[in-house]
């Protein structure tokens, strides 16, 4: 009795790890290589195409970290209460203009500056003011609440490397150090295409046998999340002769052309053989689930990433397969998602030889650990399934057998849309 197949990609081919795929997208995409210099108010989300070197100390003097007095620690008498004059006032962005004297005491307050001869703060709860005069407590360590110049970033260091895309942290360390601009690789643009003759844009009516096009939303914002500027190129029919010439008009003007659906071995599916036509395919079959059908290629300098015409696939692989292509096109260091150790709140069992991604929400677990609890429905047109989750269990090739409690990889959408 004949076997029947339930894998609509079977074709003989094993299909590619989710490994050698990284490897392979790691060989065979480069960044762009126009660099400019932006505002440092405009450096948000961009990729530093530079190292960027402190030209001075962070910060750039020894300075108070409370309002206290200052003291030469010498000064104090054991560890008893030592009482001294008061020289001086300092406060933030007003230096004392001169060394401190033995024997005497500079009020003084949070971020100013310590006078040449200081190393050490008296916290004002710590002392009494006498007329002209303050008493100390004893006991206090000699360098109490004082920063020191370069303890932040030293002079000559680099305060912020290459192929970093740029926080709100990482702007406020380049104005730390006094960039005013910085020098970061152009905003990849892509070109974007839903295909299938079914597919109809929200806001008109809807014939039977069609759907609302929701793929090229989440994947605009997807992108424009990553910094990428969208050109959303429509609809495209399930016609060879109309989406071959419209991929290679694309590739001639951006730096990425992403496409949902056409991507299986239907005679309907003509999104492969066009790319394979005009440029190059390097993998369009991966060992995931969901998100299988999904390719790298090239038409002209233009990378092509084909994603399935599932909503649920088209963010899975997206998050999986599309999003490390786009780092390493606009130049960023690799930037694995993060993911954190939870309890199954479930059995699965999965094929052995490939990942699976499934979409869960997470609960406080008994023992601190969280645990997850898997979205009720599995259809990869469930996109429901993606509001109401928090992320995605990750599941390696080699597992097979799982039961709950067993401790597993959790990804939460925070990690992988970013």
């Amino acid at each position: 009795m004949t076997q029947l197949s339930d894998d609509c990609f079977a074709t003989g081919e094993a299909p590619m790890t989710v490994a050698e795929a990284a490897r392979l997208i790691a060989a065979r995409i480069e960044p762009v290589s126009d660099i400019e210099a932006v505002p440092l108010a405009a450096a948000f989300g961009r990729v530093l195409a530079a190292d960027l070197p402190a030209p001075h100390a962070v910060p750039p003097h020894d300075s108070s970290a409370v309002d206290g007095y200052a003291i030469r620690h010498a000064d104090l008498v054991g560890e008893g209460e030592t009482r001294l004059a008061v020289g001086g006032r300092v406060a933030a962005g007003h230096p004392l203009g001169r060394a401190q004297r033995p024997g005497e005491a500079i009020r003084i307050f949070t971020g100013a500056m310590l006078p040449v001869g200081v190393d050490t703060v008296m916290m004002q709860e710590d002392c009494i003011v006498d007329g002209d005069h303050v008493r100390l407590a004893g006991g206090i360590r000699p360098g109490a609440n004082r920063r020191l110049a370069g303890e932040d970033v030293p002079a000559g260091a680099v305060a912020l490397r290459a192929g970093r895309r740029l926080r709100p942290q990482d702007v406020g360390m380049a104005a730390a150090v006094g960039a005013d601009r910085l020098d970061v690789r152009r905003r990849l643009s892509a070109a974007l295409f839903s295909t299938g003759d079914e597919i109809r844009p929200p806001g008109g009516p809807l014939p039977p046998g069609a759907v609302y096009d929701s793929n090229r939303y989440i994947l605009a914002a997807l992108l424009a999340g990553m910094g990428v500027v969208v050109d959303d190129l429509g609809i495209l029919p399930d016609r060879l002769d109309a989406i071959a010439p419209a991929l290679a008009g694309a590739a001639g003007a951006h730096d990425l052309i992403v496409t949902s659906g056409g991507m299986s071995v239907g005679e309907e599916d003509h999104v492969r053989a066009a790319v394979a036509a005009a440029g190059r395919l390097d993998f369009w079959r991966l060992a995931i689930r969901p998100g299988r059908p999904v390719a790298l290629g090239r038409i002209g300098e233009a990378i092509f990433v084909g994603l399935p015409g599932n909503p649920v696939s088209v963010m899975v692989a997206f998050m999986a397969v599309a999003r490390p292509i786009l780092l390493a096109r606009m130049g960023a260091a690799p930037e694995p998602p993060r993911a954190f150790p939870v309890r199954l709140g479930f059995d699965w069992r999965k094929k052995a030889g490939r990942r699976e991604y499934l979409r869960a929400r997470l609960e406080d677990g008994p023992d601190g650990l969280p645990l997850v609890r898997k979205f009720p429905r599995d259809g990869v047109g469930i996109l429901s399934s993606m509001v109401e989750s928090d992320g995605l269990v990750a599941l390696d090739e080699d597992a097979t057998e799982l039961v709950a409690g067993t401790l597993v990889d959790f990804l939460p959408f925070s990690e992988l849309m970013r």
